[in-house]
């Protein structure tokens, strides 16, 4: 007997279903009211509600029954973890499904990091799917650690495990046609994939062009009027809720019963420690709904549409043949996980995670490579410098201009006004290539802060006061081979080592997450009142998002999609 005649059997009570689970507050994506009654499920799948013999039964009176999370856009690199750990934290907050784009690995590693994530991704009880990264390396103004042709992103597409074309964050070379771009696009579209874009305040006539392109979704949009335009666009608009971008205050008023299928709630980024403190989906259900949101319409943004999107035809909702992927919550205002069911396996109950860990596979080696001299004086030229300015809550920067701080015919760092030196230097080929800049807002009085994750190459990337102390934390990532660290007065206050590709721990999630608590009260303790300093540093040098960042290569005018001179004439 098949498996399709077996579930069949036991949908028409022919056959014993495996559990019923009794008494719950069933959510129906369908029409976004809840019923109270019984499932049933046998195999991984839902068989449905009407009464049939099952083996166990699990009284769930009292709670609301919930499809599994879906994830609609997530970097699984920004949380630090490798996937078996990332799908423990998730799973026990209810996200059952993934969408991830992989193209911060790809930056550094090329196919080799993708297929080493797919391998391990596989592993889980989470369901992960995959994006190709469209854009490696991400810009023209950057030295990736790998390439990936139109050629490689065609043979990735044809893989069942990737489902979409991976962001466009090239949007310019969308908009005036560049044939490479085009091209992938091109291939994305023969095999009637997803393609996601990101195009931060495009509109008009440019967002016309961008959605004739083939993009279909944005996650970038930082005002209401945007996401409105891009709305009307045809785009799916994915409102972030990440550990350094925050969108769900602005973007909220957008959605609407009748337009909540085309919005969905995403994270982007989010980091190992708010994971465990805060939550994921589960977080931005209920910042939604303390903002307004009926919780009928908050829960449909994170099964049903991002399902719908992404053609993910067996999942998002409760009906027979869907996915026995089901979360069990006390209240819809809190959203607290009870129970999870991945596949119809009980993973996670009452704050217990019951599957058990495995040990991850070997990660493929990547050594820091630094240039043999690293001279971080910056002579003055008698003139005003442009400066980075951090914009609270977003990834966005703004582009100022400044009077520079001299010292012995030296531009240097100013804590005084919170204007600090800022270096980005290429690591993954040894070009000897890096580049200065200052930045304003991240409020260290003294010491240094220096990471390898960088977006989107993942250069090395340093903040600080003094020269010392920046070269100090540039050597001690290059012994860890990558990772974040904090140093001040020549010393090394806390670091965290990522020795997959400069990204990654393979560390628990919780000794992950202490780090990180470590490492932020260390900057804090400098001086620094940001809420997540190293993501915020790791977008310094995302040269696709406005206004100046900073690359391996120099000072990117991301408005003007040029490189410019650190002094203003």
């Amino acid at each position: 007997m098949s498996t399709l005649e077996a579930l069949l059997a036991k949908a028409r009570g022919e056959e014993t279903a495996e559990l019923v689970l009794k008494g719950a507050k069933i959510f129906d994506v369908f029409s976004a009211t809840f019923e109270e009654g019984d499932l049933y499920f046998a195999g991984g799948f839902i068989l449905g509600r009407a009464p049939r013999p099952a083996r166990e039964s699990l009284d769930l009176s009292g709670l609301y029954l919930l499809p599994g999370f879906i994830e609609g856009h997530l970097h699984l690199e920004s949380s630090y973890l490798l996937p078996q750990e990332l799908a423990r934290l998730l799973l026990s907050r209810g996200t059952t499904t993934v969408v991830c784009d992989p193209h911060e690995i790809a930056n550094v590693l090329g196919l080799e990091g993708l297929f080493y994530l797919v391998s391990e991704a596989r592993q889980t009880p989470l369901d992960f799917f995959f994006t190709v990264p469209s854009c490696v390396p991400a810009s023209p103004f950057e030295t990736a650690g790998a390439v990936l042709s139109a050629d490689e992103v065609a043979t990735l597409l044809r893989r069942e495990d990737f489902i979409a074309l991976g962001e466009m964050m090239n949007f310019p070379g969308v908009i005036n046609g560049d044939p490479e771009v085009l091209s992938k696009i091109r291939a994305a579209k023969i095999l009637q994939k997803p393609i996601d874009g990101h195009a931060p305040t495009v509109g008009g006539k440019e967002l016309e062009a961008y959605r004739l392109a083939g993009p279909a979704s944005d996650h970038e949009c930082l005002r209401l009027e945007e996401a409105r335009e891009k709305l009307r666009a045809g785009m799916r608009i994915f409102i972030r809720r990440g550990s350094v971008a925050n969108n769900l205050p602005a973007l909220l008023p957008l959605v609407r019963p009748e337009n909540a299928l085309f919005c969905s709630l995403v994270s982007d980024d989010v980091s190992a420690r708010e994971l465990l403190e805060e939550g994921h989906l589960d977080r931005a259900l209920r910042e939604a709904v303390a903002q307004g949101l009926a919780p009928e319409t908050a829960l449909r943004l994170v099964t049903i549409s991002p399902a719908l999107y992404f053609g993910l035809a067996d999942r998002g909702g409760i009906f027979p043949g869907a996915r026995a992927d089901l979360v069990a919550v006390s209240d819809l205002k809190n959203f607290e996980v009870q129970y999870v069911w991945a596949r119809g396996e009980l993973v996670f109950q009452e704050g217990k995670w019951l599957p058990g860990q495995r040990r991850p596979a070997p990660f493929p080696e990547h050594p820091v490579r630094l240039p043999e001299k690293i001279d971080l004086t910056i002579p003055h030229r008698g003139a005003k410098i442009r400066v980075i300015g951090l914009v609270p809550g977003e990834i966005v920067t703004e582009h100022l201009v400044l009077e520079p701080r001299v010292e012995g015919g030296e531009v240097v760092s100013d804590p005084s006004r919170d204007i600090l030196k800022i270096v980005c230097l290429e690591r993954h080929h040894g070009t000897g290539h890096y580049a200065m800049g200052f930045v304003k807002g991240f409020g260290l009085k003294e010491g240094a802060l220096g990471t390898t994750v960088a977006h989107d190459s993942h250069q090395m990337l340093l903040v600080g006061v003094e020269d010392a102390d920046l070269l100090l934390a540039a050597r001690r990532l290059r012994e860890l081979s990558g990772g974040l660290v904090v140093v001040a007065k020549g010393e090394i206050l806390a670091e965290l080592p990522l020795p997959v590709a400069g990204l990654l721990s393979n560390l628990a999630a919780e000794e992950v997450a202490e780090r990180l608590e470590k490492l932020k009260e260390e900057a804090q303790g400098l001086g620094s009142e940001l809420p997540e300093p190293f993501m915020a540093l790791s977008f310094l040098s995302l040269a696709v998002i406005p206004s100046l960042k900073i690359t391996d290569r120099g000072l990117v005018d991301v408005e003007k999609f040029d490189f410019v001179d650190l002094f203003v004439a």
